[in-house]
C-alpha cells in the first residue's frame, strides 16, 4: 500500500493496482471507465452477468476482484494504520467521496467499507468536509462573520467545486460540480503521451507497449510533476534517457484540461446565483492544485484575488471527516459544538416518461437528506404493471442521462389509460444514497426498494464472503511483516559476518546466504518463512 507499493511498481506493474476509485461503482461499457481501462498496466475484464469491472491480478492466479475489494483492502490497511496509533480497534467509518459520486458509486463506497471491517456511519462529499475543516480554523482565528466560501478540490483523479455559506455553525451547500475523470492522473498521462510519441520518433522505442519501461517514464513524470510546482525546468530521468520538461511545456500540454476546471468553477457560481465578487475565499483541496498554472487560472477568475493557504490541502478532507465522525459518535468538545451541515445532490434524479422525456423528481443541488413524490399515470387501456426507470443527469431527453437502475410496480388500477394515479416517491439519505417507492394510490399495490441494476452492487453474500478473504489478507500481512523482518535481520547480519573477521566457513556461509535472499523476491509464504529461521540459526550459530 501507498508509497511502498510506488517503490516497486516498476518491476511489477501488472500487479500494481491504483485508480481503482476511477471505475469503482461503474459499468464497464462506459466510455469514461474503459479508456481508464486502456491505460491501467493490469487486465480489467467486464463480469458476464452484470458488466461490472473485474481486475484480473496475476499474483492471485489470475483472481477477477471486483473494485470493491480492492478498495476495501486500501481502507483495512488504514485501519491498522489508525488501531496502532491509538492503541484501540477501530470499528466504525466516515468516509469521504468526490461530490459527484452517483448512487451507485456510494453504495460501492459502502460496501468497500464493510469488506474492511467498518460500519459506514456516513459517506460525506469531500468539499463539504474541507469546507469543515475551514470552518473550524476560521473559527480559531476568531472569524464570525457569515461567508460564501469557494471550494476547488482537486486531487489525483477526481476534482469537485462547491459553493459554501457558513454561519453560525451552519455549513450550507448552495451549489456542486465536477468530473470524476479528472485529476493529476491525467495531467501525468498527458506529459507521458508527449514523451512516449518523443521517444518513439527520435530512439525508435516504443515505450507504451513496455508495460516496466511505461511505468518507470510515469513514476519519472510525477516526481518531475512535483519538482515544477517550485522550478521552470527538471530532467525526467528513467532508464537511459534524460529528458527535459519545462513548466510551460507541462501547462500548455495541459491546458485544455486546467481550462475545464475553470469551466466548472462558472457553472458552479451560476448554479449557486453568487457572482465572483460574492466569494469571500477561495480554497485549495488536493495535491494538484499546488500546479503553480491552476492557482493563477482561479485567481484570475476571481480578479486576481488572494487563494487561502491557511489549510493543509492533503489533509483538510481527512480533518473534516474526523470532525464529522466525533459529531456522529457524540463526543464532546468545543470545535464539534453547533455545527450542522447542509449538502445538496449534484444532479437531477427523476423517472423516464413516454417519448424518452425525462421527469424530474429531486432537482440538482437540493438539500439533503431529502424526500419528493410526483404523481403519475398509465399510457394505456387496462395497463396493470409499470416499469419505472430511474435516471440521473440535466437532459430533458433520457438518451443524454444515465440509468440508475428499474424496478416494475404490478397490481396497479386496471383502468383507462390516464385514470390510474401512481406515486413516485424518491428518498435521498444523508449518505446521498438513494431509495425509490411506487404506489397506486386506488389498490395500494407498491413497489419499495432500493434501486436495482446500475446501483444494485455487490449482493450480502458476496459481501460475507470479501469479509472472510479480508481477514485472510490481514494474517497474510502480518506474515509477510514478520518475514520482511527476519529478512532485514538476516541480511544485517550475513553482510556483517562476510564483511567482519570471522572465519573462512562462516564468510563462505554468509556469501551462501545472502546470494539465496537475492532470489527470494516474494515474501509470506510458510515455506520462506521456515527457511529465513532456518538461516538465521545456522548464522548465529557459527
Amino acid at each position: 500500500m501507498g508509497e511502498p507499493a510506488k517503490a516497486q511498481a516498476a518491476k511489477n506493474p501488472t500487479n500494481t493496482l491504483f485508480d481503482i476509485k476511477r471505475i469503482l461503482g461503474q459499468k464497464f461499457a462506459e466510455p469514461k471507465v474503459r479508456e481508464d481501462c486502456k491505460r491501467f498496466p493490469f487486465q480489467v475484464v467486464p463480469d458476464p452477468d452484470t458488466d461490472d469491472p473485474r481486475v484480473v491480478v496475476e499474483a492471485l492466479q489470475g483472481k477477477q476482484l471486483p473494485p470493491e475489494q480492492i478498495s476495501g483492502m486500501v481502507l483495512a490497511h488504514m485501519k491498522r494504520i489508525a488501531e496502532h496509533r491509538l492503541g484501540h480497534s477501530v470499528k466504525k467509518a466516515v468516509v469521504t467521496v468526490p461530490a459527484y459520486f452517483n448512487d451507485a458509486q456510494r453504495t460501492a463506497t459502502k460496501a468497500a467499507g464493510t469488506i474492511a471491517g467498518l460500519d459506514v456511519l456516513r459517506i460525506i462529499n469531500e468539499p463539504t468536509a474541507a469546507a469543515l475543516a475551514y470552518g473550524l480554523d476560521q473559527k480559531e482565528s476568531g472569524e464570525k462573520k457569515a461567508q460564501n466560501v469557494l471550494i476547488y478540490d482537486l486531487g489525483g483523479g477526481t476534482f469537485d467545486v462547491s459553493v459554501l455559506r457558513i454561519e453560525d455553525g451552519v455549513f450550507e451547500v448552495k451549489s456542486t460540480g465536477g468530473d470524476t475523470h479528472l485529476g493529476g492522473e491525467d495531467f501525468d498521462n498527458t506529459v507521458v503521451d508527449h514523451f512516449v510519441a518523443l521517444l518513439k520518433e527520435k530512439h525508435q522505442v516504443d515505450a507504451k507497449s513496455d508495460l516496466k519501461l511505461n511505468r518507470k517514464l510515469k513514476t519519472a513524470v510525477e516526481k518531475a510533476k512535483r519538482a515544477l510546482s517550485s522550478g521552470m525546468v527538471v530532467s525526467v530521468e528513467f532508464e537511459d534517457y534524460n529528458l527535459e520538461l519545462t513548466r510551460d511545456k507541462f501547462d500548455s500540454l495541459n491546458k485544455a484540461t486546467f481550462d475545464r476546471t475553470i469551466t466548472t468553477v462558472n457553472k458552479v457560481l451560476k448554479d449557486a446565483k453568487i457572482q465572483p465578487s460574492d466569494i469571500d475565499d477561495i480554497v485549495l483541496v488536493g495535491g494538484s492544485t499546488r500546479v503553480p498554472r491552476i492557482q493563477e487560472a482561479l485567481s484570475q477568475t476571481f480578479g486576481g484575488r488572494q487563494l487561502c493557504r491557511t489549510i493543509n490541502p492533503d489533509e483538510a478532507v481527512a480533518y473534516g471527516a474526523a470532525v464529522q465522525g466525533a459529531i456522529l459518535s457524540g463526543v464532546r468538545h468545543s470545535a464539534c459544538q453547533q455545527l450542522l451541515l447542509i449538502d445538496v445532490t449534484p444532479l437531477s434524479l427523476g423517472i423516464e416518461l413516454e417519448g424518452k422525456r425525462f421527469s424530474v423528481i429531486i432537482p440538482r443541488n437540493s438539500s439533503i437528506p431529502c424526500k419528493k413524490s410526483e404523481e403519475y399515470t398509465t399510457t394505456e387501456n387496462y395497463q396493470t404493471g409499470l416499469e419505472v426507470c430511474v435516471y440521473e443527469g440535466e437532459r430533458p431527453c433520457i438518451d443524454g442521462n444515465r440509468l440508475l437502475g428499474q424496478f416494475k410496480i404490478s397490481g396497479i388500477e386496471s383502468a383507462k389509460k390516464g385514470e390510474p394515479k401512481i406515486d413516485v416517491t424518491f428518498g435521498l439519505d444523508a449518505n446521498g444514497i438513494l431509495e425509490v417507492k411506487a404506489c397506486d394510490k386506488k389498490t395500494g399495490a407498491s413497489a419499495d426498494c432500493r434501486i436495482e441494476g446500475a446501483c444494485k452492487g455487490l449482493d450480502p453474500a458476496e459481501i460475507a464472503r470479501m469479509v472472510n478473504e479480508a481477514q485472510k489478507f490481514a494474517e497474510e500481512d502480518k506474515l509477510y511483516q514478520e518475514q520482511a523482518q527476519m529478512k532485514q535481520e538476516l541480511e544485517e547480519l550475513a553482510y556483517d559476518m562476510r564483511e567482519g573477521g570471522g572465519s573462512a566457513e562462516s564468510k563462505k556461509k554468509a556469501g551462501e546466504c545472502l546470494e539465496w535472499l537475492e532470489d527470494q523476491e516474494t515474501l509470506g509464504q510458510k515455506s520462506t518463512g521456515r527457511a529465513l529461521e532456518k538461516w538465521l540459526r545456522t548464522l548465529r550459530e557459527l
